[in-house]
């Protein structure tokens, strides 16, 4: 495993997330065919970024064109295993590929593979190789994929909204939680966990006048890729990342109605949440941040009706 994978700060003290290797996408015209019974998603259900992809997945109605494998939640000194001896990790699913590893499906791809092995990831058993392990691309090329099911979480109509709502959205609070709570020294914690508050509180005014969704008056990728986080703020980011300075529950009633809209009224959301999976990975394998692997039993619960 390239660097110590229980560290995570550099030496100035703050988090730099890993820039994804593999950037294809399962297109029609290109060497990634739509093709039933090629592809193949290898996700964990504590990963907020793997959980991205789970829920379009759901949404688009992709479970049978794109199968999935789940990981164990404690990740290795080897990084994330196929072990399936805890309730909803799968082992490896992928037909005739024998792994233990993600790495080893990384190795597969790229023998001098050199970083992180990461999910979600896109396996192409025809090719033998990974498709894609951008969770943001994922995203957009399984919404393309079946335009006629459900409806489209990326409409022309809409796109400049939702990426600019994404842009800043991504920075201080999908990876801005990360930047809090990876930070090793008290500068780069405050740098980031502030922005982080800033950007809540903006989104807070946003959802302010009663809207169900983000943008447009309609699901959008937008209401999926912040759902991922928030979901799991609460539960985790609140207390093992030290982004204490308020609670969803507590502090932010507009965030917090907009967030159980999705969770109670989608299954897409509700089935595709962990909250075992999400509390044992966080409080028990990142031991740089939480060195007792103690799970805490609150909140409760989870989340609120």
């Amino acid at each position: 495993m390239p660097g110590d994978i229980f560290k995570f700060a550099d030496s100035d003290g703050s988090f730099r997330r890993q820039i994804s290797s593999f950037r294809d996408e399962i297109k029609a015209g290109t060497k990634f065919e739509p093709e039933e019974g090629r592809y193949h998603l290898v996700v964990c259900l504590a990963c907020p970024w793997a959980h991205r992809a789970l829920i379009v997945r759901a949404l688009k109605g992709l479970e049978s064109f794109l199968p999935v494998s789940v990981v164990h939640p404690h990740i290795s000194e080897q990084g994330w295993t196929f072990d399936s001896d805890w309730e909803g990790a799968t082992g490896c699913r992928i037909d005739g590929v024998e792994a233990k590893l993600l790495s080893d499906l990384y190795f597969t791809a790229d023998p001098e593979y050199n970083a992180r092995y990461t999910v979600p990831v896109i396996w192409d058993n025809k090719l033998k190789t990974i498709v894609s392990n951008e969770s943001s691309e994922i995203i957009r090329f399984l919404n393309d994929l079946k335009p006629e099911t459900g409806s489209d979480l990326y409409p022309q109509h809409l796109r400049k909204d939702i990426d600019e709502l994404n842009e800043w959205v991504y920075h201080t609070i999908n990876n801005g939680v990360y930047k809090s709570g990876f930070a090793s020294s008290q500068k780069a914690y405050e740098e980031n966990v502030k922005p982080l508050f800033q950007s809540l509180d903006r989104l807070e005014g946003i959802l302010s006048d009663g809207r169900e969704f983000l943008i447009g008056g309609q699901l959008t990728e937008a209401d999926v890729r912040l759902y991922t986080t928030i979901v799991r703020f609460d539960v985790v980011y609140y207390s093992h990342f030290k982004c204490n300075l308020g609670s969803i529950r507590s502090d932010y009633p507009n965030i917090h109605r907009w967030l159980k809209g999705l969770y109670w009224k989608n299954d897409a959301f509700k089935q595709t949440t962990n909250f075992d999976h999400i509390k044992s990975h966080y409080y028990g394998s990142q031991r740089s941040v939480n060195p007792s692997r103690v799970v805490p039993l609150g909140p409760i619960p989870d989340i609120e009706e």
